[in-house]
């Protein structure tokens, strides 16, 4: 079953996708269904391991191509629909254990490049207002399969914190002209001590606002909307920040490092909106190697984050990372 139900309080949607509770939880190695298939052992959701990335529909989406009917009939206060849309997964290696942030920049050209693929594709179905490349690596995040994966949800909404950027974008636009996240990249530029890692085209900081310790963003320093409008050298620049940026990551106490990615860019459900500008967010949910940053009361109940940490400092710490 799933279904978008209104909440009226916060004036957004919330997806009830009841089948995902059966979903494989933390599959033994030699059991992961996401591996390829081995000669004479069980069928799994790879026949061959002759592939860099593979691209395949989630076998327990939150949305649905063609969704269910609703469990229940909504009204004008309690809202309800069919969770139409899709949900898909990018595997990254055949190999169980391998780590992304040691393949060469040319596989993460290559991993853009299907993003882009996946992007341009989704974009072009009517049904799909937003389409959401995101990563969840690591327990600490609720990770269900440790096969190295990211994933990519469409939506038949724009989703409430992506709205809130917009508009915030939106109103900097409408004050001052000028795009809010090339303000955000001048800034941080004349900074400097926020700064993890820069390229030509892109860079990384522990942004001023930051809300978790070691929260960082890729920003394009060239206005650009989406993955569609970069140019071969923006590509190659970005690829090698993502490198740079896990190998920190994995660096920083030498373990995996949990995080999530989620990537920001232009809706797809064709209006123009100033100020719209592509990056990149990475939340890791460490304050320390053996402490979590949780989500705890004023958080989740107040919307209000509380960081642990300057960004000055943990970006200075990320900084010194040798990759």
């Amino acid at each position: 079953m799933s279904e978008l139900r209104w909440h009226p309080i916060l004036e957004e949607w919330v997806v009830t996708a009841t089948h995902r509770q059966d979903r494989t939880f933390l599959p033994p190695a030699d059991y992961c269904p996401l591996c390829p298939t081995l000669p004479g052992g069980i069928p799994t959701e790879i026949p061959t391991s002759d592939y860099q990335f593979v691209v395949l529909e989630n076998k327990f989406p939150s949305f649905q191509r063609v969704p269910p009917p609703p469990a229940v009939t909504g009204d004008e206060l309690y809202k309800v629909m069919p969770a139409e849309g899709i949900c898909e997964v990018i595997l990254y290696s055949p190999d169980h254990n391998s780590a992304l942030a040691d393949r060469p920049v040319t596989d993460f050209v290559r991993l853009i490049r299907v993003w882009t693929e996946r992007y341009r594709e989704l974009a072009n179905n009517p049904q799909i207002a937003y389409v959401f490349i995101f990563e969840n690596r690591g327990e600490a995040i609720g990770v269900t399969l440790t096969h190295p994966h990211g994933q990519i949800y469409a939506f038949p909404f724009i989703p409430p914190k992506i709205q809130r950027e917009l508009d915030a974008a939106l109103h900097y636009h409408e004050r001052t002209g000028a795009c809010l996240f090339c303000a955000i990249v001048r800034k941080e530029q004349i900074a400097a001590s926020r700064i993890v890692a820069e390229g030509s085209s892109w860079l990384a900081c522990v942004p001023f606002f930051a809300r978790y310790p070691y929260e960082t963003h890729l920003l394009s320093k060239i206005h650009r909307e989406s993955l569609l409008d970069l140019t071969p050298i923006e590509v190659r620049d970005l690829a090698w920040l993502l490198k740079v940026t896990l190998s920190k990551f994995d660096r920083l106490w030498q373990v995996p490092l949990p995080f999530m990615m989620v990537m920001h860019q232009a809706p797809t459900d064709g209006l123009k909106r100033p100020g719209v500008h592509l990056h990149i967010e990475f939340y890791p949910p460490m304050r320390t190697r053996d402490k979590l940053k949780y989500l705890a009361g004023c958080e989740s109940g107040a919307g209000t984050f509380i960081n642990d940490a300057l960004p000055e400092e943990k970006a200075a710490e990320l900084r010194a990372i040798p990759v």
